[in-house]
């Protein structure tokens, strides 16, 4: 096993204002409560099937007035029915959905999640200090339409891979690292979820825990391990993974940062000048359950 990077310093103290600053994250046992259930078994890459250790749905309440009533939720919402989930089928984009991925970036910008964000990135000199410039950056990184399979037209973002998910010609699930999308596909009963995925050494996960990793079942295909925030705001991911993204121009950057209790690996694809993938791997938590 490669050695584990050090812990960026930085980005931690950065990540942490965020955590800080994120008034619109939901608490667990308050806003939302979550069943984790059994473990989930070992599944292949490309199966369909996997053992079911999870009789009922990983949510089992979320404060749905809350999601409403709160702009950067109830405008993330309306976006997530916008895509064509198949990556060999090119999206088109109407003018409603276009104003509707405006009214979602405005709302984002006004929170001080995005402010600090942006003052961060302006510091180091990776975004212009207008925020219009700052707003039509956050469009290319992740609403500029590309193709993630070869002459099929833009059939992908990453908004879409990220926050609603994709399906890879019939065989395989890409993404969807979003709680509140989740939430929702769960509750029409298009996700079936299979259990939590413990990691190495450990033993399961605490209800309390706000980064899991899961297995599930979607659109009839199974994702061994997906692994998401749980309860944080739209604006708070959309600023982690876009300061991760400008900071390197690596294909794959990896990144080892501490936040709340959370050591984590964030990591980011690079997709051109957009965003292929974004999402955080959990590596330990101060949580004693957890041990």
């Amino acid at each position: 096993m490669a050695e584990r990077q050090p812990l960026n310093r930085e980005l931690s103290k950065i990540f942490n204002e965020l955590w800080d600053a994120d008034v619109n994250r939901f608490v667990p046992g308050k806003d939302y409560t979550i069943s984790l259930q059994g473990k989930a078994g070992f599944v292949q890459q490309g199966s369909n099937v996997a053992r079911d250790s999870a009789s009922e749905p990983l949510f089992h309440n979320v404060n749905e007035q809350r999601l409403k009533n709160t702009e950067t939720y109830s405008t993330f919402i309306s976006l997530l029915d916008n895509y064509e989930t198949s990556t060999g089928i090119a999206e088109l984009v109407t003018p409603e959905e276009t104003a509707e991925n405006n009214r979602f970036l405005d709302a984002v910008l006004k929170t001080d999640v995005m402010e600090l964000a942006h003052q961060y990135l302006v510091g180091k000199k990776w975004t212009k200090p207008e925020l219009k410039d700052f707003k039509s950056q956050l469009w290319d990184i992740w609403f500029h339409l590309y193709s993630r399979e070869g002459g099929k037209g833009p059939n992908s973002c990453g908004f879409e891979h990220v926050f609603v998910g994709e399906t890879k010609r019939g065989h395989e699930i890409l993404g969807l690292h979003n709680w509140v999308q989740f939430y929702l596909q769960e509750k029409l009963k298009h996700i079936d979820y299979k259990g939590y995925v413990a990691r190495k050494n450990k033993s399961r996960p605490d209800e309390d825990d706000q980064v899991l990793s899961l297995q599930f079942s979607w659109r009839g295909l199974v994702k061994p391990v997906g692994s998401t925030f749980i309860g944080v705001s739209p604006e708070f991911e959309f600023a982690l993974y876009t300061i991760i993204f400008l900071e390197s121009s690596e294909r794959v950057t990896r990144q080892r940062v501490r936040i709340e209790e959370y050591e984590l690996e964030i990591v980011v694809y690079r997709h051109g000048r957009c965003i292929g993938s974004a999402y955080p791997v959990l590596l330990s938590s101060n949580n004693e359950d957890l041990y």
